[in-house]
């Protein structure tokens, strides 16, 4: 049977529009990989004094290059893909000539994206894989530090505790990783093939490049039942809340720890703004990913959190780990206020 990706074009593609650099000797490039390594593991310890959450044994994290982390997006996209049996029945029907256009067409698009995506994300945790993978882009991570000018051991170890949460938070909850998957299939499932027909695969990119950057997908147009509105609501509260949920922890460790945590949060929202602000072929990229809806859900997310640490803290934030019912949706996330009433009202 034909692929519907061309996968193998789609990993070369991606990786020749991955951006180049940054300039390091081979022992300065060891050094950051056995740096951000040790970091990995040292957030572990400061993740779990802050959340009293640790996740499970397996789930590791490992270093990368923007090539290794495209190649498993690549793999990822196929464990996608095979969620949707309407995609694989549609590309069946199709005639040869069609599967070979769509399938290279498809391939462009998704590596386009990939190689985009290798300069801008520091790290993914792979919530399909089994076990899942916490991924650090090592080269990414330093060229945003020299963009910041910031402390490089503070930078590498600030990061590596945002993902360490993300790990944490699939690694310590057992009906998480389920859960995201079902979510992905009901989103799927949600979209009639006859209806759509040649947006299939646009949608399976968007749905996809969604996934690896944890935010919502960008097809509201495409969503018009009231059953499409409502997983899509369902998903961008879950996404709001782990990114949220990471960017809390991250800025909640002490000063002992991170010294200079307040500066390279100040700087950083200046680039997420700056960046936000830039025209031209980037502003395009993010416009088409999704990139400015992201931001939006680290910042609601965030305010989230923050209101429940408030009313209880992180034990009261702990609670939305403890089923999948505690979940909040994404008019919650928005007025935290109405899932805490919805906990006092389970409670009683």
């Amino acid at each position: 049977m034909t692929e519907p990706i061309d996968w193998s074009l789609a990993r070369k593609l991606g990786r020749r529009f991955a951006p180049s650099g940054p300039e390091l000797e081979l022992g300065e490039a060891r050094a950051v990989v056995a740096q951000l390594r040790d970091h990995a593991q040292e957030a572990r310890e400061h993740v779990f004094a802050i959340t009293g959450m640790e996740a499970e044994p397996g789930h590791p994290a490992v270093v990368v290059d923007r090539g290794e982390w495209i190649d498993s997006n690549v793999t990822a996209m196929g464990q996608v893909l095979a969620l949707w049996p309407a995609a694989q029945e549609r590309d069946e029907t199709s005639s040869a000539a069609v599967r070979a256009v769509g399938t290279r067409a498809s391939a462009v698009q998704l590596g386009a994206a990939l190689g985009w995506l290798s300069g801008k994300v520091l790290g993914q945790y792979e919530a399909l894989a089994d076990p899942g993978r916490l991924l650090l882009v090592a080269p990414t991570i330093v060229d945003v530090e020299r963009a910041l000018e910031v402390n490089e051991r503070d930078f590498r170890l600030w990061v590596c505790l945002h993902e360490e949460t993300h790990r944490v938070q699939f690694g310590a909850v057992p009906w998480l990783g389920e859960h995201f998957k079902e979510l992905i299939t009901r989103a799927l499932d949600t979209f009639d093939e006859s209806s759509l027909g040649d947006r299939l695969f646009s949608i399976i990119g968007e749905i996809f490049e969604a996934f690896i950057q944890r935010r919502t997908p960008d097809i509201i147009a495409a969503a018009q039942t009231d059953e499409q509105r409502a997983i899509l609501d369902e998903i961008t509260g879950l996404m709001s809340l782990l990114e949220g949920h990471a960017d809390v922890v991250m800025d909640e460790v002490d000063v002992s720890v991170v010294p200079t945590v307040a500066q390279i949060r100040d700087r950083f929202e200046g680039r997420r703004a700056s960046q936000a602000a830039v025209r031209g072929a980037d502003s395009l990229w993010r416009k088409a990913l999704g990139m400015d809806a992201k931001m939006a859900q680290y910042r609601e997310g965030a305010a989230f959190v923050r209101a429940l640490m408030d009313q209880g803290g992180m034990t009261m934030v702990n609670r939305v780990w403890e089923a999948p019912g505690n979940l909040p949706s994404i008019d919650e996330i928005r007025e935290p206020s109405l899932w805490l009433a919805r906990m006092r009202g389970i409670a009683a």
